[in-house]
């Protein structure tokens, strides 16, 4: 028999038994909310539920509720560690690119990729910092379809040099001659020195800023010492 599709049957009669087993919790639970609010209703007023035993069937019902929060946070997590955390400890020591507008000063610069979908005739690029203030804005001249780079020095519009580690957002306004607003995506690109687990996410570190593992667009083994690099792969 083939292993790999034992393995695969395992794994879906899990998700399966999972499955059954979290809808069941819930449709406990349903019934016992709903059995205990017409017990309320038809309770006698003369004589009305004792509190401690009332307590008591709350206390059963946010069981039942905590045992499906549970079940879900498991299952997230044993995705996560399963899939994510895996294929994103591969990625160390590779140069990627990666969908986010967010990343932090490095080395005294920060830099980004952006795309305009189709020909600009008015870009305006703005670097925002976590407290939502503009810090250095740009109107760049060429602004044909496809790729473009922009590096900031890391100074602000004062001329003060900002502290490595900050995290910043580019904004990107894109307008056509006809005065339509032209599509544009942001990237980061660099070597991928790091991988953090947080807040369900499994996070990657890019030129000391983090993003999703899931954005990853395009891998590249690293430049090797006579200046050669292998074919981009796509995530």
């Amino acid at each position: 028999m083939d292993i790999n599709a034992a393995n695969a049957a395992a794994g879906t009669a899990k998700v399966d038994s999972a499955a059954t087993g979290r809808a069941r919790l819930a449709e406990s639970f349903d019934t016992f909310l709903s059995l205990l609010t017409t017990q309320l209703k038809n309770q006698d007023p003369l004589s009305p539920m004792d509190s401690n035993q009332f307590t008591q069937q709350i206390v059963q019902m946010t069981g039942v509720e905590q045992q499906l929060l549970t079940n879900d946070l498991l299952k997230k997590l044993v995705g996560n560690t399963g899939n994510g955390v895996a294929t994103a400890v591969s990625l160390i020591g590779k140069d990627v690119r990666a969908t986010s507008d967010t990343t932090a000063i490095s080395g005294g610069k920060a830099e980004w990729i952006y795309k305009l979908d189709r020909a600009a005739t008015d870009v305006k690029l703005e670097v925002i910092d976590s407290a939502g203030r503009v810090v250095h804005v740009v109107a760049p001249t060429g602004n044909g379809a496809g790729d473009h780079a922009l590096s900031w020095n890391g100074r602000d519009q004062s001329g003060a040099q900002l502290p490595n580690g900050g995290v910043y957002t580019l904004r990107i306004s894109a307008k056509d001659g006809s005065g339509a607003t032209v599509p544009a995506t942001a990237y980061v690109q660099g070597r991928v020195t790091g991988v953090e687990q947080a807040a369900g996410q499994t996070l990657i570190t890019i030129n000391g800023g983090q993003v999703s593992w899931e954005k990853v667009t395009t891998i590249r083994e690293p430049i090797s010492p006579g200046g050669q690099t292998s074919s981009p792969a796509a995530a």
